[in-house]
């Protein structure tokens, strides 16, 4: 981003709690979950209410699609694929870097309903030693559930680590497998009803850490 940028920010709601999104009118610059999902709150359940939208005057193209987005992604999930992704003007989007490279292939590649190992994504990325490198990619995206971080998962089929909380992680999985339609596509793997040994037999050097 640079420093001509306005900053606007908006909070939504979601069945996790309060999501605070911001960004300017070249494109998103974050997503931040304020609230955690409860062992109570389970995939299924329905939303909280999406925030009003407010006069367009109030806000900017990107942040309404991104909440426009997150809604579907928590209510109508098959609403995906006809809606626009936000443009990204955070700066690991917009410098030449691995970790920019690793966070655009895992979002046109890992699709709603699909897991994939952090050796996998490493590959898909053009560098299938870099698994742990990857790790460290995951920990620098500015805007989670849009860029599926929570996807990356470890080969054994284990959730791994998440910056949001492995609760956060496990919620978003169980969420995407119990809805999940899709075939599997550009490496990724399948999630069943649940994620839980869907990378199983696999093998990789898995990062420490969080991601």
């Amino acid at each position: 981003m640079d420093a001509a940028c306005e900053v606007k920010h908006r909070v939504v709601a979601s069945p996790m709690g309060q999501i605070r999104i911001s960004g300017c009118e070249q494109g998103l610059h974050g997503i931040k979950l304020l609230g955690r999902a409860t062992p109570a709150a389970g995939p299924t359940e329905a939303p909280a209410p999406p925030e009003p939208p407010g006069r367009p005057e109030e806000t900017v193209k990107p942040l309404m699609e991104c909440a426009a987005w997150l809604h579907a992604y928590f209510q109508e999930p098959t609403a995906l694929q006809g809606l626009p992704v936000p443009a990204l003007h955070h700066p690991v989007f917009l410098q030449d870097s691995f970790t920019r490279q690793v966070l655009w292939k895992l979002l046109e590649a890992v699709k709603f309903g699909e897991v994939v190992s952090y050796q996998q994504l490493a590959a898909l990325a053009g560098n299938p030693k870099a698994a742990r490198a990857v790790g460290g990619a995951m920990r620098s995206n500015p805007v989670p559930i849009l860029v599926p971080c929570h996807r990356v998962v470890c080969s054994s089929g284990a959730v791994g680590n998440y910056s949001g909380g492995l609760a956060v992680k496990e919620w978003l999985l169980d969420h995407e497998g119990s809805l999940a339609g899709t075939p599997a596509r550009a490496g990724g793997s399948r999630l069943a009803r649940t994620w839980r040994g869907a990378l199983r037999g696999s093998s990789s050097s898995e990062p420490a850490g969080r991601d």
